[in-house]
């Protein structure tokens, strides 16, 4: 989906400042929200693209305002709502320091977090094939950066089969596909002002690319 989330190659937010020394978790918090995500992900609360998707839900004004953890609270709140675990007014209870401790509903049993997946077609495209990121614009979450729908690049290197993100974070089945490496020069991606000799490495879905054409 199109949103606020997806900032590659968006200008105005000013240079990454890096932190000296950085600490893994700032606060406690943090540590115990990472664990507790993992744990609901693990057990089948939701998945790894149901997550992402719903991070992707936040408001621009609450995905620019937030920090990282924060959007991270947000997203597991509302995968807890969705799948019946918690009710909204109970987070927000708790949130205001209301109330007992909200019931939890029993969980899933465990999951495998692999995505790995088997599948019996050949890959589409080979090493050093020539392709073209498709220009696609779904409505709801996907792996394909917005900056690089419509480039050229040259496939580098071709993946086993994973979960297809785009299907598995809305509940419509893994649809199991290879993913490939492609290397887009920067010029491609950025224009003639890109840093000369660089270049991107994207790992992209099938789904997500087209062959290009001798004539193209």
């Amino acid at each position: 989906m199109n949103g606020i989330h997806d900032v590659g190659g968006m200008h105005g937010f000013g240079a990454v400042r890096k932190e000296a020394d950085e600490p893994v978790f700032h606060t406690r918090w943090e540590g115990r929200l990472f664990a507790l995500v993992n744990l609901c992900l693990g057990v089948g609360i939701g998945n790894i693209d149901r997550f992402r998707h719903a991070i992707e839900r936040l408001s621009p004004a609450s995905y620019l305002t937030e920090s990282y953890y924060g959007r991270w609270l947000a997203a597991l709140e509302t995968l807890l709502e969705e799948e019946g675990v918690v009710r909204r007014s109970e987070t927000d209870a708790r949130e205001r320091g209301e109330g007992p401790p909200a019931a939890m509903a029993p969980a899933p049993s465990p999951t495998s977090g692999a995505a790995r997946r088997r599948v019996d077609t050949p890959p589409r495209f080979a090493v050093g094939q020539p392709v073209r990121a498709r220009n696609l614009n779904p409505p709801g979450h996907t792996r394909l950066p917005r900056y690089a729908r419509g480039k050229c690049g040259v496939i580098v290197r071709v993946h086993p089969a994973w979960v297809f993100p785009d299907t598995n974070a809305q509940g419509r089945g893994e649809n199991p596909q290879y993913a490939y490496g492609v290397r887009f020069g920067a010029e491609e991606l950025w224009g003639p002002e890109a840093e000369p000799g660089t270049a991107m490495h994207l790992d992209l879905f099938e789904s997500y690319l087209e062959p290009v054409s001798d004539e193209g």
